[in-house]
């Protein structure tokens, strides 16, 4: 009789177990993406009837997959190509509109004011939970919120002060003149060559990371680069399936990769950062590179409020930043640096005023900082270059909590994108000549060509504007100057226009330029 009782009592609790679930599964997957729907559209907000599990994400890699097959005309109008399934939904329905990742609705903030609300207000407008897989590429800062956030800011802040970045000009000078020792040495006898000058730019930034990062030439970083840049193109792969439930716990090739090279890349950077740990205990001088100084902050936070599980970063913690520091600081120069050189191939006036322009601040010996913040007219060629080609074509932030922002109330759990490519490329925004390359659009400073509105923003923008953007565009300024004291360049006839978002905008087929000698 007992045994009877505890079989139908384990039965029942068994049935109740999957009734539950069932529960959970229908409303995750239909009925709260609906009740999110319906409150969308009651407030004019348009897009696709929701479709259980994928939601637009088959569509949206199709039209990805499709629009970037082929090449395009030679033309800075690229967004129908490196954002097209956006770019579609903003012409079908407005720019009042929203897009389904999975069983998420995502709307699309395009309003410059409701933007700066975004990301002003970090608490109410938080980094979606990425998927584990994602992470394996990068966390750290980027993906932290709270205290977390606040506290690893702080400690990160210190590496990325002026004067820092000033200590290690010279370091961004050697990386930049082997460069160009490669190229000289590429001259054919009347002083010209052509070359895909892509590869080069990834090897000089990430030559420049390791040697800021951790004191090391780009010989020792390169295993890491090498494994971050196939971590990247796996991400993106492993993402157009990553709306299937359970999809991420499958054994598959590519996870069982992309976890290994996680494993390879944590022990390289745990094998540096143990190293730089025993030096501090032994009372060497720390060295004034990122990682040599984020130590010492880390040190010095945890000294100041105490040596418990809230403060500081965990060894953990610093394998995750620098990671970080190792992706974002070698894509955001890269890219910025081949697409500026492919446009001034396209423009030659305007690579002849910055040529002009190095030459009068430096003649011909070796930038220094003082000088490389007054080259106007360099500055406003890189603004121009990231309006029309940011590093990064959009952002996600989700909404954990319901809150009006402009005239929408946006429901609990509803995620926002602010499309950085399409507000750059807007004609109502930048005006008739939007997809041109006009960079006297920015004589006067930022502030000035967007009339104060947050619509230029490749490096983000508010609390959480990236922590290395004065970084990258110094270590930027440094490579072309010195690219503009020895060569002149142009567009070859085998350059093929193909912009890709693989996380980063890149050259799909490299850039194939014809460099030449600058006769002085």
């Amino acid at each position: 009789m007992v045994e009877a009782s505890v079989s139908t009592a384990l039965f029942v609790t068994l049935i109740v177990g999957v009734v539950i679930w069932l529960w959970r599964i229908l409303n995750s997957f239909w009925f709260r993406p609906k009740k999110l729907e319906r409150l969308l559209r009651e407030q004019g907000l348009k897009g696709n009837p929701y479709r259980p599990l994928s939601g637009d994400i088959n569509d949206f890699f199709k039209s990805r997959k499709e629009a970037q097959s082929k090449p395009m005309p030679l033309s800075d109008d690229i967004i129908s190509r490196v954002s097209s399934y956006l770019h579609q939904s903003v012409n079908k329905y407005g720019k009042n509109s929203f897009i389904w990742f999975g069983a998420t609705p995502r709307v699309t903030l395009y309003d410059p004011e409701l933007i700066r609300d975004a990301f002003n207000k970090i608490n109410d407008f938080q980094k979606p939970n990425t998927n584990p897989l994602a992470r394996l590429l990068v966390s750290g800062l980027v993906s932290h919120e709270g205290d977390k956030w606040s506290r690893h800011r702080r400690i990160i802040n210190p590496a990325f002060n002026i004067e820092k970045i000033k200590i290690m000009l010279p370091i961004f000078s050697i990386s930049c003149n082997d460069l160009i020792s490669q190229w000289e040495g590429m001259l054919s006898s009347d002083g010209s060559c052509e070359l895909d000058v892509w590869p080069f730019f990834q090897n000089l930034t990430s030559d420049v990371i390791s040697r800021t990062a951790f004191g090391s030439s780009y010989e020792e970083g390169k295993r890491i680069f090498e494994l971050q840049k196939e971590q990247a193109a796996l991400t993106v792969k492993a993402a157009s399936k990553s709306y299937i439930p359970g999809w991420r716990f499958l054994p598959i090739r590519t996870h069982r990769r992309m976890k290994e090279i996680n494993r390879n890349v944590r022990s390289s950077l745990k094998d540096i950062i143990n190293k730089r740990e025993q030096e501090m205990k032994a009372g060497e001088a720390m060295k004034n590179d990122l990682l040599g100084i984020l130590l010492e902050s880390n040190h010095k936070e945890i000294q100041e409020h105490g040596n418990n599980k809230n403060v500081g970063m965990t060894i953990d913690d610093v394998i995750e930043e620098c990671k970080l520091f190792y992706f974002a600081g070698q894509e955001t120069t890269s890219v910025l640096l081949v697409w500026t050189m492919v446009v001034l191939s396209r423009y030659p006036n305007w690579q002849a005023r910055a040529r002009e322009e190095v030459f009068k601040v430096f003649g011909n010996h070796k930038p220094d900082f003082d000088g490389l913040s007054r080259l106007k007219i360099v500055t406003m060629i890189f603004y121009e270059v990231l309006r029309l080609y940011p590093p990064v074509i959009a952002l996600a932030r989700i909404v954990p909590n319901s809150l009006k922002i402009g005239n929408i109330t946006l429901p609990a759990g509803v995620q926002v994108t602010l499309p950085i490519g399409l507000v750059h490329h807007d004609r109502e925004i930048w005006g008739d000549d939007a997809k041109e390359f006009n960079p006297e659009r920015f004589a006067d400073g930022i502030s000035k060509a967007t009339n104060g509105k947050v619509s230029f923003f490749p490096f983000g923008w508010g609390p959480r504007i990236c922590i290395g953007q004065n970084f990258a565009m110094i270590e930027a300024k440094m490579a072309l100057a010195l690219i503009l004291q020895k060569f002149s360049f142009e567009i070859s006839p085998t350059y093929t226009h193909a912009p890709v978002d693989i996380v980063t905008l890149q050259p799909k087929h490299g850039a194939h330029l014809i460099l030449r000698k600058v006769e002085i």
